[in-house]
């Protein structure tokens, strides 16, 4: 299979006008990463590296999509939308007749696995000059059926054409296609229009292949698999099997999910061994986790990174750009935002810490913020290693409290703490011995006055 040249087109230029978005229906995502994404990340992990997408006019946000992950695809587009053999031919010009495989894969079906396409690929070098991609559906209604002689595809019959014997087969098109390299301009060539709908249908190479005394066959996927994503509903129902994928894979490579399908995962979550993860917790992309950490319940992380043995949450959140050293706690109701937390520091309860930097082994008290917005620009804090932090402390940016110094609870901090200092900044206690009995009296006749 090494040896063998293969290329792949990405059919991307449909309008996607019943997901009723101002998005391109290839760029909604699924566990973080656009479908098209998806698409393009299975194709290079099988192997593939000659791809081509074919975008719809005007689509210079596909374009651009493209491009920041597989820079080196090609991007055609196709004008008209005249049917799938059509799409494909618009990429006449990367096809050629240099490669030995061609696959045609769609955009808006993301779950598609790279060892199904090298499957299709093997069908292929067993001599089969079109090979589709069928699933068994229990309820095949609407759906093409793949007509087949034992290994052999007689052909795909579309349900409105089909008769009563053919709609009980249960063998099902999913529209994925693998065509002899040498061979596909020929075959898509001869495609025809001869339809209701006036346009070429991908589905006919198999007429074709056949016509010409080629031999045709198939390969079967999972239904799930091929699941194409038309609606949000659609959306919805790949997104569940995409996690249900990352829950498996997480917890075959060594983390605990007390409740999987609560935890929902971003399709590049990085978790090391030994990981505990209670549930309700939700990962954005850009997340790493190392080894032992315990992440618990009702969680939101993303762009973070969280070192071994550290403790996380309940009802924590670590926004983007933050850092979480080894054996640090972060815990209830914290928020972190680009803050570098230094290992063994603790932020236990109900603080947000943000454009910070927080030393090893310092404790921040229950209430801290560090007040790093002034309404125009963002400044940073920066508290020493083995600082403590008074509870319901407020530290004001641009700000450096030292290592091993002391802020006392209640504090507005303003000006440097140096190093091992004792910094109180509020206001004086005053006691009135008696007041609240005074107090209370003038009250009460007050509130009598009143009912009169």
């Amino acid at each position: 299979m090494t040896a063998r040249k293969c290329i792949a087109v990405i059919l991307a230029a449909g309008e996607g006008t019943r997901m009723k978005s101002a998005t391109p229906k290839v760029l909604h995502t699924i566990a973080g990463r656009s479908m098209l994404g998806h698409v393009l990340d299975t194709v290079a992990q099988a192997g593939i590296s000659e791809i081509v997408v074919v975008i719809g006019p005007g689509r210079e946000d596909v374009a651009a999509a493209i491009c920041a992950q597989a820079p080196n695809a090609h991007i055609v587009v196709q004008t008209d939308r005249l049917g799938t053999a059509h799409a494909v031919l618009a990429a006449r010009g990367a096809i050629g007749t240099v490669y030995d495989d061609l696959l045609v894969l769609f955009a808006d079906t993301p779950l598609i696995e790279p060892a199904t396409l090298k499957a299709m690929r093997e069908r292929l070098v067993g001599g089969s000059a079109v090979v589709a991609l069928g699933f068994e559906a229990p309820n095949p209604h609407g759906y093409g059926r793949l007509l087949i002689d034992g290994a052999s595809l007689s052909a795909i019959r579309e349900h409105k054409d089909a008769s009563d014997t053919e709609r009980q087969v249960t063998l099902c098109n999913s529209g994925l296609m693998a065509l002899d390299g040498k061979k596909a301009l020929v075959l898509l060539d001869a495609i025809g229009n001869g339809n209701a709908q006036k346009e070429f249908y991908l589905t006919d190479a198999v007429t074709v292949a056949r016509a010409q005394g080629l031999a045709t066959g198939y390969e079967i996927a999972p239904e799930s698999e091929v699941m194409g994503v038309n609606d949000r509903t659609q959306l919805a129902a790949a997104e569940r099997v995409m996690q249900d994928r990352l829950r498996r894979r997480a917890m075959l490579n060594g983390a605990t999910l007390i409740d999987p399908k609560t935890v929902y995962f971003s399709y590049d979550t990085r978790l090391g061994s030994d990981v505990v993860i209670e549930p309700q917790v939700v990962f954005g992309p850009k997340v790493i986790i190392g080894d032992h950490v315990e992440i618990h319940a009702f969680c939101h992380i993303e762009d973070a990174s969280i070192a071994a043995q550290a403790s996380i949450g309940p009802f924590a959140r670590i926004r983007p750009g933050s850092q979480v050293g080894e054996g640090a706690k972060i815990g209830n109701f914290v928020e972190l935002k680009k803050a570098d937390i230094g290992p063994g520091a603790k932020i236990s309860h109900l603080s947000y810490i943000g454009d910070a930097e927080v030393g090893a082994d310092a404790n921040i008290g229950a209430g801290t913020i560090t007040c790093n917005y002034d309404g125009f620009f963002k400044y940073k804090t920066v508290i020493g290693r083995g600082a403590f932090i008074g509870a319901n402390s407020s530290l004001v940016a641009p700000i450096t409290v030292g290592a091993g110094a002391y802020v006392g609870s209640g504090s507005v901090i303003t000006k440097e703490v140096l190093a091992d200092q004792l910094a109180v900044a509020r206001g004086k206690q005053m006691a009135k011995d008696g007041w609240g009995s005074a107090f209370r009296a003038t009250s009460e006749a007050k509130k009598k006055a009143l009912k009169a």
